[in-house]
């Protein structure tokens, strides 16, 4: 996760952040144009994150449950007025980009845990209907015709059209399935390693009680872009178990990411 020194102005922050803001350095370590990030380096670092009214909402109360299971970083608050706002501790460690040089070693790590967290107890977890916010988003979007047709499933029949992607939801939505405790966005950036341990998860807002190939596909996904190869895929599959997954699903899964 990459930060960059800034000069920012206290008074676009709430007054009671300004006292850990005042007298440290301040780095941008945003990766989306959704929120905006600060990594503040007090203690053991602390992360500001910052975005739309209403929109952490659901990721501060997932970060917490998480956060509870030894999986993430502490929430230490939360506040939403004209903007939301999460405040949160630091993960030990590196985020998974960090670990790139050994591509074999980082494919198995990655396959180990997210067998471990598909493995959890999840009757607990605030979300549990992942899908229902994942087809309301997809359907929303194709309506306003925002899409993306690079995020199409590479293998299989090729998916030429956001008409053809969304005739294929509503075919096949049917098949996703309840069944493990999601990451939902489950890439490289957001699993923390520290000397190739497992320390934890951030970027928990697509969290929740889902189909398990939702964060096969981005797992696969995030391993090809960061690896710049599909030679990984395979070797991703036998580690976390190819008797567990469901081919036809990826393509699925690729139409509904098309939509975001």
């Amino acid at each position: 996760m990459k930060k960059t020194w800034i000069h920012p102005n206290l008074s676009e922050f709430p007054k009671e952040y300004h006292s850990i803001l005042q007298e440290t350095p301040i780095f941008d370590s945003s990766c989306s144009p959704e929120a905006k990030v600060y990594y503040i380096p007090k203690g053991e670092g602390l992360y500001l994150k910052r975005a739309p009214k209403g929109a952490l909402k659901k990721e501060a109360r997932l970060t917490d449950w998480f956060y509870q299971k030894g999986l993430a970083a502490k929430v230490l608050d939360y506040k939403s007025a004209e903007e939301d706002w999460m405040l949160s501790e630091a993960v030990a460690g590196e985020d998974c980009t960090h670990y790139i040089h050994d591509p074999k070693r980082l494919c198995d790590t990655l396959a180990e845990i997210l067998r471990m967290l598909h493995g959890l107890p999840f009757a607990e977890c605030p979300e549990q209907d992942r899908l229902a916010a994942y087809f309301e988003t997809a359907e929303r979007n194709y309506r306003k015709k925002q899409f993306d047709l690079s995020f199409a499933w590479p293998g299989g029949e090729k998916i030429e059209s956001a008409e053809q992607a969304w005739k294929l939801i509503v075919e096949q939505k049917h098949l996703l399935k309840k069944e493990v405790l999601l990451h939902g966005d489950y890439c490289l950036p957001n699993i923390m390693l520290k000397d190739w341990r497992f320390s934890g998860f951030i970027d928990l807002g697509a969290a929740g009680v889902g189909d398990r190939h939702i964060d096969l596909y981005w797992a696969i996904w995030t391993l090809r872009f960061n690896l710049k190869t599909d030679a990984f895929a395979e070797r991703f599959k036998e580690a976390y178990g190819k008797s567990l997954i469901e081919e036809e699903k990826f393509r699925l899964i690729g139409a509904l990411e098309i939509f975001g």
